[in-house]
């Protein structure tokens, strides 16, 4: 699941007086949560935010104690549960339909009565040079899926409109040739991702993957707030992608 609904006033009406790491936190959580339709322990929570420092590690620790529920050893978000159950039942209810549409698609095909002036079934050939059509099967292989730590980068990389996934493989793809090894990369993605979401840059105004991947060496900057990075055009929050229609709950989950 990669969509869900965010209402950002009701967020800060909630969750406004959070430090700018326990944001951060609690954000990469809950996308966490939502892409993997799954909740963490503890220690899954620590490794799902990337969190490594002393101060990294508490701010998740008190988000999971602060917004969540404890149900075993695991950490769980009512509103979550129910959107994630909401989510496959729609998505079954989609399946039915479009099983039963093509059905009576094939039966009507089937039992369609034949026109004047068409052939009936096996219908011989009125020529006599009339040649079979041989159609040589395509020698192109088909398209091979993306490496895991590709698409787990991929879905980190902060919204980007007119973004090609294929073009940031190629340049994945030729650091990776370079030694550049994936876990480094990944740390870029998230680096980024969290300046872009704390620095409040517009998705129109965030780097394109394929540059970001580039020989120019992105992945390798600090990506601190206010220190070596500026952006032009920061207005507003990076929820270009989000709907706000539906609020936090009363229990300040969202």
């Amino acid at each position: 699941m990669h969509y869900y609904k965010r209402n950002l006033g009701d967020y800060a009406k909630k969750a406004g007086r959070l430090s700018m790491l326990q944001h951060g936190s609690y954000t990469l959580l809950i996308d966490a949560c939502y892409d993997r339709e799954q909740f963490p322990t503890m220690a899954e929570a620590i490794e799902w935010t990337w969190a490594s420092s002393a101060a990294e590690i508490e701010a998740v620790q008190f988000v999971l104690r602060k917004f969540f529920t404890l149900e075993g050893d695991v950490y769980i978000q009512s509103r979550i549960r129910e959107e994630i159950a909401e989510y496959h039942a729609k998505a079954e209810t989609n399946k039915r339909i479009a099983i039963e549409r093509e059905t009576k698609r094939k039966e009507g095909r089937t039992n369609r009565a034949p026109g004047v002036n068409e052939s009936p079934p096996n219908h011989k050939p009125i020529t006599t040079n009339h040649k079979p059509v041989n159609i040589k099967p395509s020698s192109a292989p088909p398209p091979e899926p993306y490496p895991e730590e590709f698409e787990t980068a991929w879905q980190a990389y902060p919204p980007r409109p007119g973004a090609s996934k294929k073009d940031s493989y190629k340049g994945w793809t030729a650091r990776r040739k370079e030694g550049v090894p994936a876990e480094a990369l990944l740390a870029g993605v998230q680096r980024y991702a969290n300046y872009v979401l704390l620095s409040r840059t517009e998705p129109q105004f965030t780097k394109q993957p394929a540059t970001f991947f580039g020989p120019g060496e992105h992945y390798k900057a600090d990506w601190a707030v206010g220190v070596t990075q500026t952006q032009k055009g920061v207005i507003h929050g990076n929820f270009g992608k989000q709907d706000y229609h539906k609020g936090v709950g009363a229990d300040g989950t969202f």
